[in-house]
This record gives C-alpha cells, sequence and structure tokens, in this order.
C-alpha cells in the first residue's frame, strides 16, 4: 500500500525535470511537503508514536523506488534517522535529516564529516562519532560542495562549541543503515538504467534492424542485467529479518556486491548509447552520476569487502555458500528453502 503511494507521488512530482530543478537549487520544497505530510517519513515509527510501524523489510521497495526514480531528497535517511533515534529523549526535529557514517576531529578542532549524502540541502545530520550518536543542525555547518557536477553531496564541519553531548552510543548503527540504504537506491537506479538502455537498443536501428538484435549488444545487455540481478538480490537482503537497523554483514555484502556492479553497468549503459549517451539533455546521466556517487557514498566496495572478508575468515572451515547463509536472517533462509 505505501510503495504504490509512494510510487504515485514520485511519478507526479519526481519526473527528471523536476530533478533538474532541485538540482539547480530550486522546487525541492512540494515534493518534499508531499512526503513529509503524507506521514512517509514515519514509515519506521511505532503506531503507538503515530507511525506506520513497518518492518524493515517493507522498506525495500520504498528505498528502490527512491532509487529508480533518483530521488534528490534525503528521504531514505530521514525515514531512518527517526528509527536511530527511537530511544533517545531528544525530539526528532522537522525538517530533512541525513545521515554521516563517519566523522573526525580535525587538529584545529572542527569535526569534519566527509562527503554528507545531500550535504547541501539536508536541515540536520545524524553522525557517527567513533560509536557516538550525534544530532547536528547543518545551519551551523560550513558546507563544501565535493566538485561533482549538480551533486547534492558535500563535505560538512562543524566548530566544536556546535557539536554538543552524544545522544547515544549506538552511532555504528548510522554507517550500516546509511551502507543498506544506498545499496537499495544503487539497486533501483540500475534498474532504471537497464530499462532505458533496452528501450533505447529496440528503438535505435543500425544496417536495417535495431541494435537490440545484434549478438554483441544482446551479450552486453546480458551481463548488464546479470550484475543489477544480483545487486538487488543483495540489497534486499540486507532489509531482511526482524531487527530494527540492517545488520553489519548483510549490509556489508549489500553494499560491496552494488558498488561493485556500478562501473560496469554504468559503462555498458553509456556505451549502448553511445555519443548521445554522454549529454546532460539525456536522462541517462541523471542516473549514472547518482550511481557514482553513491558507490563511493560511505565507503566504496573496497571498504565493505574487507569487513566482509574478515567474518569469513574468522570461520576458517565454511565455504562462501555456507557462510552467507550461516549470516542471512532466518526468515529468509527458511523460506528460500521453502
Amino acid at each position: 500500500m505505501f510503495t504504490e503511494a509512494i510510487e504515485k507521488i514520485l511519478s507526479d512530482l519526481c519526473t527528471p525535470a523536476q530533478v533538474r530543478s532541485v538540482e539547480s537549487g530550486d522546487g525541492a520544497q512540494a515534493l518534499w511537503s508531499a512526503l513529509e505530510d503524507g506521514g512517509f517519513l514515519e514509515l519506521l515509527t511505532p503506531e503507538a508514536a503515530d507511525g506506520a510501524g513497518l518492518a524493515l523489510s517493507a522498506l525495500f521497495p520504498i528505498f528502490l523506488a527512491f532509487g529508480r526514480h533518483a530521488l534528490p531528497l534525503p528521504a531514505a535517511q530521514s525515514i531512518a534517522a527517526r528509527a536511530l533515534l527511537r530511544d533517545c529523549a531528544q525530539r526528532v526535529p522537522a525538517g530533512r535529516l541525513t545521515l554521516a557514517g563517519s566523522a573526525h576531529w580535525q587538529a584545529d578542532g572542527v569535526l569534519c564529516v566527509p562527503r554528507v549524502a545531500y550535504g547541501m540541502l539536508a536541515d540536520f545530520a545524524l553522525v557517527n562519532l567513533d560509536g557516538e550518536l550525534l544530532l547536528l543542525d547543518c545551519s551551523q555547518a560550513r558546507r563544501q560542495p565535493i566538485g561533482v557536477h549538480a551533486s547534492q553531496c558535500a563535505t560538512l564541519h562543524w566548530p566544536q562549541d556546535a557539536v554538543g553531548a552524544a545522544l547515544g552510543n549506538n552511532g555504528e548503527e548510522v554507517r550500516r543503515f546509511s551502507a543498506a540504504i544506498h545499496a537499495a537506491t544503487i539497486a533501483g537506479a540500475m534498474e532504471r538504467a537497464l530499462d532505458m538502455t533496452l528501450e533505447y537498443c529496440n528503438d535505435r536501428v543500425q544496417f536495417g534492424k535495431a541494435i537490440g538484435k545484434f549478438q554483441a549488444v544482446q551479450h552486453q545487455l546480458s551481463v548488464m542485467a546479470e550484475q543489477v540481478a544480483a545487486s538487488r538480490i543483495a540489497a534486499e537482503l540486507a532489509f531482511a529479518g526482524d531487527l530494527a537497523v540492517p545488520a553489519l554483514i548483510p549490509a556489508a555484502i549489500a553494499k560491496a556486491r552494488s558498488s561493485m556492479a556500478v562501473p560496469s553497468v554504468t559503462a555498458t549503459a553509456h556505451a549502448l548509447f553511445g555519443a548521445i549517451g554522454v549529454t546532460e539533455e539525456l536522462d541517462l546521466q541523471l542516473f549514472t552520476r547518482r550511481l557514482h556517487e553513491w558507490r563511493l557514498s560511505e565507503g566504496s566496495e573496497t571498504y565493505w569487502n574487507g569487513i566482509v572478508g574478515q567474518a569469513a575468515l574468522a570461520r576458517p572451515n565454511v565455504c562462501a555458500s555456507e557462510f552467507v547463509r550461516l549470516v542471512t536472517p532466518p526468515q529468509l533462509t527458511q523460506g528460500a528453502h521453502a
């Protein structure tokens, strides 16, 4: 029910033209208000607190849709932030919340939070600082764009007197949730890029027939589809089970596998589109730019593969398939055997 309602809002208000408008600094409020006024930021909030009380698994198709529509706002992060603040006395502030899985103190006493997703647009950031949970007001931060065209990602710097006390010791949950969100949105954006590429290959005629009929092109599309499917399956794993926050190893597998697929999927899409594929006018770049950005957000595949590798090495007598079964939530494993 919620997925269909959100898909309708995104179809109406998150068109490529609207995404471009938000990227240029205008038009974000109508889309944000539609999500906020509809109560969609409270999907994980318990029903007793006037939320929807959804399970984590119910969020996956919603976050997938955010990626499929290139949503230029931190809606997924705001939903997660409300769940991460569940045990805090701090009242959840109104506005756009984002997540930052890492931060460090600089020598000059300034707190640096690198590559914050939607850091140019966020009102508040929920930050992991060495395991401590911080809620920071972005209006008090110096925002430094990362320099990529139209990106809303930014490195934020807070003076020491603007940081305040930690709200809890569950800061590491921020990194895990943020990694899982990026895996889901990567999977959604890659699905959209694949759909666009398939449509173009069926429409573009060369030597008297659609280029999608050529065996070499079909091979590239098949590899692209395999990467997209594998990424979606891995991302869904991070949201399986009955936990309130994605578990570490499923989230690590999801982020690593989806990030690994980005270079291949984006390169194939642009190659098959040919010269038009690199133009700003084509909607493809709305997704491939985000895919490259999300690949690096919260750590690339190198970082997360290291997490998975260490966990696998701790079980020296377990093969890879058995390792995945052991770290998979029981509900999903039982469903696979049913």
